[in-house]
């Protein structure tokens, strides 16, 4: 079958769903209010609460929540057959994920830009808000110390990415004055900063860097490890209109530009998808498809994560309430075509079934390799490009991405820090420095003291990942449709994916808890129970609060 086919569904599926039903969620479920006085302007500092451009917005949201994860998930996915992630990835974008990150950030806006976690403890309850925070406190540590991991590997296996991924944070510094100086207009910028990039993406393999095996007893792997979160420090200090708002918007052009290029490459190479619709031959180790498809593939359906941007970063930067649906639910979309780049790099990015085969003998297999050297194929054919240069390009596409996540995550974590100094009066840890460093520490900790000198610790409890953040987006679903039940709006288009949601992950926390015990891997085990007690009591604290206010509202409605 024709890749093109592919394209053309996904694609247009997408399209419809923001410009069709993204519409109706904004109009008639959360009733977005052109006049509603955002936080970004009742609180603004000029660090934090900055009010946005909603295209600087949209590329900080979508670079933020577009990781490594909706290229690695959909690229293992595939295991089972193209059709399953197709699907999943589609209509997880139009009906699941655009409807949970727009919910995010109206939620927190309309709640002085609290986090989700903080936000349950208003609408829900204290207990509640406590479990809460927990789980989100794991998500960020498991997407932070995995994703210095993934970087660190990305830098070391190819040297000739240093030099671009370094170097987007200079032109980043630079965008930012020239955007927020108004030196010249964002038109002129934007294609400034995306020639830079691109420019620096050419550059890169001709000046290659490596850093040494070891230095100071360290691994190299180590090493990029520290510089990442040192940096990821310093930038979650500086003011988000310095770096975190120009690093991401330039990256979410930058990936524009590469899907074009590697969509357009489909359209003129016209390649064939050879990894079968329903995979009947899977390898002896793979799971069951039902749930664990729905973790697998988070980000690109829908991820717990994107609640955690929405309503840490993106809700203090928003300009209008209005802009909620072009920054959230496109943000979505974004990041399903993202997804759905991946699904077709990793099926038609091959030259025989026997090919895909080879590289898909167990599950977990294909990820990012996949991805790369599928999309490079394509890339390669398409555009005439040397494999080597297309190579390169996707690299440092899935890194940036991977570093602007990271940015934010630990920005995110120094929130969580902030407002646990809040809720239980610690002065000292509500200041942005000690949170910080609480931050990185906590990451740093996993990663050196579970990973030895190698600092690959955060790959230890990522297994779970997958369930956690799916937990995490259906319970965020959860405190959005509470506050629909108290304002007497439509529940219908939160409930039906939240509990969808909800099912899933739970099922697959028990299936992954029989294998953790099979393999006696206890330390997995007593943390899947954690996260599996986590969720059935934030679920039901969750679910009588929701009958809680539709009885209140029943009775407002009858007086």
């Amino acid at each position: 079958m024709s890749a093109i086919l592919l394209l053309v569904l996904g694609l247009g599926g997408m399209a419809a769903g923001y410009f069709v039903y993204s519409r109706f969620i904004a109009s008639k479920v959360y009733r977005l209010d052109p006049d509603f006085k955002t936080p970004a302007h009742e609180f603004e500092d000029g660090v934090d609460f900055v009010p946005t451009n909603r295209f600087v917005l949209w590329g900080h949201h979508f670079t933020s929540v577009a990781g490594a994860a909706p290229i690695v998930g959909p690229a293992i996915a595939v295991i089972w057959g193209w059709l399953p992630a197709f699907l999943w990835v589609v209509l997880g974008t139009i009906f699941f994920a655009g409807v949970h990150d727009a919910g995010a950030i109206w939620a927190s806006i309309r709640n002085r830009a609290k986090s989700v976690g903080a936000l349950t403890g208003e609408v829900v309850g204290g207990r509640a808000r406590s479990v809460f925070m927990i789980v989100i406190f794991l998500v960020l540590l498991m997407v932070n110390a995995v994703f210095g991991v993934v970087i660190a590997k990305l830098l070391i296996n190819t040297p000739g990415a240093v030099v671009p991924v370094w170097g987007a944070i200079a032109v980043a510094l630079v965008i930012g004055q020239l955007i927020y100086r108004r030196v010249i207009g964002l038109g002129l910028v934007s294609v400034i900063g995306v020639a830079c990039l691109y420019g620096l993406i050419f550059l890169g393999p001709q000046v290659p860097i490596s850093l040494p095996e070891t230095t100071a007893g360290l691994s190299a792997n180590a090493v990029w490890i520290l510089i990442l979160f040192g940096y990821a420090a310093v930038a979650s200090l500086l003011p988000v209109w310095m770096l975190l708002q120009p690093r991401d918007y330039i990256n979410g052009l930058q990936l524009f530009v590469g899907l074009i290029l590697l969509y357009a490459a489909v359209l003129i190479a016209n390649p064939t998808v050879v990894a079968p619709m329903i995979n009947t031959d899977l390898p002896m180790d793979t799971p069951s498809m039902i749930p664990l498809l729905f973790v697998t593939i988070a980000c690109g359906a829908i991820s717990g994560f994107h609640g955690l941007v929405a309503s840490g970063t993106t809700s203090k930067q928003l300009d209008k309430e209005t802009d909620v649906r072009f920054v959230g639910y496109f943000g979505a979309v974004g990041e399903g075509a993202l997804a759905l780049a991946a699904i077709i790099a990793a099926t038609a990015g091959f030259a025989s079934l026997a090919d895909w085969q080879a590289v898909y003998s167990a599950f977990g297999q294909g990820s990012l390799t996949a991805f790369v050297d599928g999309g490079a194929r394509i890339l390669s054919a398409g555009t005439g490009l040397s494999s080597e240069v297309a190579a390169t390009l996707l690299t440092v596409m899935a890194a940036l991405f991977a570093g602007t996540t990271m940015d934010t995550g630990l920005r995110l974590q120094r929130y969580i820090f902030q407002e646990w100094g809040e809720i239980y009066n610690q002065q000292w840890m509500r200041k942005p420095f000690p949170a910080t460093a609480l931050a990185v520490i906590s990451c740093l900790v996993l990663a050196f003291g579970a990973g030895g000198a190698d600092g690959s610790g955060g790959l230890l409890i990522w297994p779970l990942f997958g369930t956690t953040n799916q937990l995490l987006a259906g319970l965020t679903l959860l405190v959005v449709t509470v506050m629909l039940v108290r304002r007497g709006r439509p529940t219908l288009f939160t409930l039906v994916p939240l509990i969808f949601l909800l099912v899933m992950t739970l099922l697959a926390l028990l299936i992954q808890l029989k294998g953790f015990y099979l393999k006696e891997n206890w330390f997995l085990l007593g943390l899947d129970l954690v996260v599996l007690v986590a969720a059935i009591l934030v679920t039901l604290e969750c679910t009588a609060a929701l009958r809680r206010h539709k009885k209140l509202r029943e009775e407002e409605v009858r007086s």
